[in-house]
């Protein structure tokens, strides 16, 4: 299909890893694995909150829908990337790389504003420990969860229409392992400064908003912990949100890095071992530090354990 001297673009080539060669086998068995304990983690999690009562509360119900949002990250980049891995370069129609943004966007912004509601539910739990049931009640909870889903996928369909409007007449290639935002403007050969302010506010929004929002939120925690007498005090209340603030730095940071940090085109490979971090370390480690770090998780994953040994 042609509009003028220029072709538009059908199909794309994602490159993946150069110069894996004979380690793309080690390479695709390691990727293979922990993308099926990431989402055997976060299934197990959803399931753990479902099924135990002691869990049906606001921290746990944001947690549940953490791993919904991880399954769905992972789930949107892994399994291309095995074909990238194995086959070394892939093609794919322009609207499967499209609807690929679409999903992988929309659930990174989902995690950015859930990440935010939980860090407000830390706040008022340590903070205002006496009204935090009467304000952070199952009804708000909800609200804040479909708020934080339709406001993310409404804002990612206005960027992925506008976008659509384009014209793309090549390369034809990205050199990514998936289908980023910054590799899907480069084929286009329109004037994309639309697009581009369109992102940066919707950025202030979905990133800028939370990181001053958790900030200030963890800043207040500090010294409400500051204020208790004892030390045992301290480490019980700081327990309490030191696996979020740890899931919280991991993510923030590594995207901070990616989107915010300037980078020049020679650190393309930097750039995809940063997005290899957040779109599959992370929904892997997340369960894991949720496990390890939650006293009220770990106990119940420990009667289960006994009861498990009891009955053999």
């Amino acid at each position: 299909m042609t509009e003028g001297n220029s072709t538009m673009i059908t199909k794309i080539l994602l490159l993946g890893f150069e110069n894996l060669h004979s380690l793309k086998y080690l390479f695709f068995i390691g990727i293979f694995l922990v993308y099926c304990l990431a989402v055997s983690g976060n299934v197990f999690i959803i399931t753990l909150v479902s099924t135990c009562r002691k869990l049906h509360r606001p921290m746990y119900i944001f947690l549940t829908q953490l791993s919904f949002l991880d399954i769905l990250l992972i789930t949107t980049i892994v399994p291309n990337m095995l074909r990238i891995i194995l086959n070394e370069v892939i093609s794919m129609t322009f609207i499967a790389c499209i609807v690929q943004f679409c999903f992988f966007a929309g659930s990174v912004m989902a995690e950015c504003l859930l990440l935010t509601m939980m860090s407000y539910d830390r706040y008022l739990a340590i903070c205002s420990p006496l009204r935090y049931t009467s304000i952070m009640d199952f009804a708000l909870c909800v609200k804040l969860v479909v708020l934080s889903w339709l406001l993310s996928f409404i804002l990612i369909l206005i960027i992925t229409l506008t976008i659509c409007s384009l014209q793309f007449c090549g390369p034809h290639i990205i050199n990514h392992f998936f289908c980023d935002y910054t590799p899907i403007l480069d084929l286009s050969c329109a004037d994309t400064s639309i697009v581009q302010t369109e992102v940066f506010f919707m950025s202030v929004f979905v990133l800028g908003f939370p990181v001053v929002v958790i900030i200030t939120s963890y800043v207040s925690i500090v010294f409400t912990i500051l204020k208790i007498p004892s030390i045992t005090g301290r480490q019980k209340t700081f327990s309490t949100c030191s696996s979020h603030l740890s899931v919280v730095s991991i993510y923030f940071g590594t995207i901070i890095g990616i989107y915010l940090l300037p980078h020049e085109r020679s650190s393309l490979a930097t750039n995809k071992v940063l997005s290899l971090f957040y779109t599959v370390v992370t929904p892997f480690v997340n369960p894991i530090i949720y496990s390890l770090r939650n006293k009220d998780i770990k106990g119940i994953i420990t009667n289960i354990s006994n009861k498990m040994r009891v009955s053999y």
